[in-house]
């Protein structure tokens, strides 16, 4: 089943198509390194994907691992106590693409031409393209209470999320803008610990249920707080490559998955 833009997106709000509006959405990404779009989402889409997520919550992998914030293998030049080394916690559950049901209009949204049109203006791409490989393209995360994500930086240079439904408290997407310089190899360690230290002043991003968000976490350090109570944190990811044909990496998938697909 296909479901046009118009039903999912409110387009009066967020009018994709509009060079304005496309031009307004670059310029706070390039200047904040995130947009978020409240209300991207029409609210009969949103109770959609909530009871999508609790039908399916049954069948998402969960996992739990400790890393650093450079998502790296650990440096023995470092103590295991300096920010290069230090282990953060990330625990959340996922289901994969090949398990998003072919009903859903997270399909029909993530193949629109119109709306990748709008996201490769937004993100300065020549174009984008899903995953090779059937699992890595939608994922729908699943955060219960005590869940999180660490203290990290992207390897990707952009993510692109949509909120399906917050929880009750918690779950606070935080963020420090341009930390670090990977191009250059520049990793500020020092800025790095001070942030796990909690010595930083933080910036949070707002994200209701229907909002899109689009970050660029390759060099800003980032997290989401634990959930605190009993309601499910639930964010759907749509990934895509600057390249055709590209799959997530088979130890990649295994980790995040449990399986290769």
């Amino acid at each position: 089943m296909e479901f046009a833009l118009a039903d999912i997106i409110d387009l009066t709000t967020s009018p994709i198509d509009d060079s304005t509006f496309r031009k307004a959405c670059k310029r706070t990404l390039d200047e904040n390194g995130a947009l978020v779009i409240k209300d991207f989402l029409k609210p009969a889409v949103i109770s959609l994907l909530q009871q999508e997520g609790k039908d399916n919550q049954h069948i998402a992998y969960y996992t739990g691992n400790k890393h650093n914030v450079y998502l790296t293998e650990t440096d023995p030049s470092y103590s295991d106590s300096h920010p290069r080394n230090r282990q953060v916690t990330s625990s959340k559950g996922c289901i994969t693409t090949d398990q998003i049901p072919t009903s859903s209009v997270l399909h029909s949204l993530y193949q629109a031409p119109k709306f990748r049109d709008f996201l490769c203006e937004v993100l300065g791409e020549q174009a984008l393209y899903e995953y090779a490989d059937p699992l890595s393209s939608i994922n729908l995360h699943y955060a219960g209470e005590g869940q999180e994500l660490g203290w990290h930086y992207d390897n990707s240079s952009f993510a692109i999320t949509l909120m399906v439904q917050s929880p009750q408290q918690g779950g606070v997407f935080e963020y420090v803008k341009d930390v670090r310089d990977a191009d250059n190899g520049d990793m500020n360690y020092v800025m790095s610990g001070d942030i796990l230290d909690g010595n930083v002043i933080t910036e949070n991003l707002s994200m209701d249920p229907g909002a899109l968000v689009l970050f660029r976490g390759r060099n800003s350090m980032h997290r989401v707080t634990p959930t605190i109570g009993e309601q499910t944190r639930m964010l759907v990811v749509l990934a895509y490559n600057t390249q055709p044909n590209i799959s997530l990496s088979e130890s990649a998938r295994m980790t995040f998955f449990g399986r290769l697909g």
